[in-house]
């Protein structure tokens, strides 16, 4: 090899470990990056450890936000970032908490279902690290996540997920998929001992409601929709048609599949008292048919591939030019839990949950998600948690 040779592959050898370093540096800022939670004196903060002993001190020893009413009632819980990838459902669930004010009931929100997979994204789907939700103080960031725990956390995948206790067999990489998971199982992965403490966490807590907040792509047929287990049936049922009707927007209802198991929309409700709901809202940045999968995309909304893709009718969801923006988004989820909230009383007035402060899908699309996010520099002593 002459000198030449050696000065060039030793030149690449270098610009490959500059870029792996920096890229190592990157990956880890993402991993152990803060986001800032702002709880009022009516919010008690638990960990999914309390729960599960073995959970604690993992990376999905997450935060579980319970606000108590000032009145006795019904207990509804609220997940986000079951799919981090998915984030206005984290979004809408971080609103509730900063917003909520409860006089009748509890309300128990978390933020980091999955939170090992708020610290990763989505190998080769070149999605951002973080995004900012502009405030009248600055701005905040957010991590970006995946759809599955982070492999640093659960590795490695078998060549057959088999899902517990129905046995049925799921794709391998869904064994890191919390909405695959449930119930769990407290001798499994990192992610079945997840769906299993939050499993103990609704029995102990003697949860009526649960609610998972989504985003899908629009080629997903499941969309603008709740999902519910047969529980469930008549009141989500009432919510769609008042929704549709009074809030200035559709979502339809699709029953739980009694075969398709590790969703929380079926196990939850088999395997609990409560009621369970999965809700679906359109991402346009999950498309297949996407294009650059930016911050800006991800906030607006706006894709003109999506958009061609609609055209030739490959679509379960409408799209035009003005997109489906983050504010949309989150308040379809805060209105369809607002009204939830109102169908369980008018079915349940004997055990009611009665919430103020949130706002609504209206409110959101006028003012923007950062007008409901409260400003960590000016909170007291005590009153900003880290997730």
């Amino acid at each position: 090899m002459n000198r030449k040779d050696i000065i060039r592959k030793s030149l690449i050898g270098l610009a490959g470990l500059v870029i792996m370093i920096f890229a190592g540096i990157s990956f880890y800022q993402h991993r152990h990056y803060k986001e800032q939670v702002v709880i009022s004196d009516q919010v008690k903060v638990k960990k999914l450890g309390d729960y599960f002993a073995a959970i604690k001190g993992t990376n999905n020893d997450c935060n579980i936000y319970i606000v108590e009413g000032t009145e006795p009632g019904a207990t509804m819980m609220v997940l986000g970032g079951s799919h981090p990838e998915e984030p206005a459902g984290r979004l809408a669930a971080w609103i509730m908490v900063e917003n909520s004010h409860i006089q009748k009931g509890r309300l128990i929100v978390v933020l980091s279902a999955n939170h090992s997979a708020t610290t990763v994204t989505r190998p080769s789907g070149a999605y951002p690290q973080l995004f900012t939700i502009p405030t009248t103080w600055g701005g905040q960031k957010f991590r970006m996540g995946d759809r599955w725990s982070n492999p640093l956390d659960q590795w490695p995948d078998p060549e057959v997920y088999i899902h517990y206790p129905s046995k049925q067999n799921l794709a391998y990489m869904d064994i890191r998929n919390l909405n695959r998971a449930w119930p769990g199982r407290a001798n499994g992965t990192l992610t079945e001992k997840t769906t299993f403490a939050f499993m103990n966490l609704i029995r102990q807590e003697k949860v009526d409601v649960v609610i998972d907040l989504h985003e899908a792509e629009l080629q997903y047929p499941v969309i603008n929709t709740i999902v519910t287990h047969e529980k469930g049936q008549d009141l989500a049922t009432m919510a769609s048609m008042t929704l549709t009707d009074f809030e200035g927007f559709s979502i339809g209802t699709e029953f739980s599949p009694k075969n398709l198991h590790g969703l929380s929309h079926r196990e939850i409700g088999d395997f609990s008292d409560a009621i369970s709901l999965l809700f679906e809202a359109p991402e346009p940045f999950l498309d297949a048919t996407r294009g650059i999968t930016g911050e800006k995309q991800l906030l607006e909304g706006k894709d003109a591939f999506v958009v061609k893709a609609g055209k030739h009718g490959l679509l379960y969801a409408p799209i035009d030019d003005n997109g489906w923006p983050i504010a949309t988004r989150v308040g379809r989820h805060t209105s369809t839990i607002l009204q939830v909230m109102t169908s369980w009383n008018e079915f349940h007035p004997e055990k009611e949950i009665v919430c103020e402060g949130v706002p609504k899908y209206k409110e959101l699309i006028a003012k923007g998600v950062g007008a409901f996010l409260l400003d960590p520099k000016t909170a007291g002593a005590g009153k900003v948690i880290f997730e």
